[in-house]
């Protein structure tokens, strides 16, 4: 292996989080090639929290877009500030060169910058997480081609912006919709799937020390097998830890029908999804996987 990834392997762990080789491989080419990384996997498989930790490990800041339906400029890369345009305005209005007032006010001092710009702006490489890219349109990905590739955005009043430093960009999607080829080209790509058993214990047991590594191991096997199951929204990692310390502030030894009745609503957000579990036994679900 690769000793900056075992490096990064390594450095995440200590950030609480587990990469897996491909994965660290994935991080590796994102830092030293340049090019923004797509990451794309069911929810609550660890993407956005994967470019949190990468925020940590170079010790630099994490500017954050959440992505919806109808993201536009103003929201995602710049506004013009005109309140401060006005009170320009005022107090240079008897300024005979019009021309010149308005290059003045239409200057970079009279931005709001918003993540895109400000992830371009910073005077040090930050990460830029551009999340959940699958619930705003194509429109906005087309807002997005020029900076994934060139690392620049252009304003009509001001012209082309060129990065101060280049972003770390990462890109997650959940797949609601698919996304366009000339996003995909642009970026590096890995589907982050569900851990398997052994590595869903191995974080468990990182994010909570004091967890019997049989009640570990029962949570996990009966989260694998909720996975498997017609489930509306089948449960992530993050609810994996949410029931594993529910069970510890609990005192629980192990999972019985009782616990599974109390406390389903830590793993399933979905009421179908609830009665399915509660109309079967716990041994149906503690069944050992493979």
């Amino acid at each position: 292996m690769n000793k900056e990834i075992d490096a990064l392997i390594k450095d995440f762990y200590g950030h609480d989080y587990i990469l897996s080789e491909e994965l660290a491989t994935s991080v590796f080419l994102l830092k030293n090639l340049e090019k923004p990384l797509l990451l794309e996997g069911n929810p609550g498989v660890g993407k956005t929290v994967l470019a949190k930790t990468l925020a940590a490990h170079l010790h630099t800041h994490l500017i954050r877009l959440q992505c919806y339906e109808g993201l536009d400029v103003n929201t995602t890369i710049y506004e013009w500030n005109y309140q401060k345009q006005l009170l320009h305005i005022k107090l240079f209005e008897q300024e005979r060169d019009k021309q010149a007032l308005g290059n003045k006010i239409f200057g970079m001092d009279y931005v709001l910058k918003r993540p895109l710009l400000q992830s371009i702006s910073a005077e040090k490489p930050v990460v830029l997480l551009i999340d959940e890219i699958d619930r705003a349109d194509e429109e906005f990905e087309a807002y997005l081609l020029e900076l994934l590739s060139d690392f620049q955005i252009s304003i009509p009043e001001l012209g082309t912006i060129r990065a101060v430093s280049k972003p770390m960009v990462v890109l997650t999607s959940n797949r609601t919709r698919e996304l366009s080829d000339a996003l995909r080209r642009r970026c590096l790509y890995h589907w982050v799937d569900f851990p398997s058993k052994a590595k869903e214990i191995d974080i468990i047991a990182k994010k909570l020390p004091d967890i019997d590594e049989q009640l570990a191991s029962q949570v996990v096997t009966f989260i694998h097998n909720l996975r498997k199951s017609s489930l509306h929204k089948p449960p992530g990692i993050a609810e994996s830890l949410d029931w594993a310390k529910t069970l510890l502030l609990m005192n629980a030894a192990h999972i019985t029908d009782e616990l599974v009745h109390n406390t389903i609503g830590s793993v399933l957000k979905h009421k179908d999804d609830i009665e399915f579990v509660r109309n079967k036994k716990v041994q149906e679900f503690l069944v050992p996987i493979p």
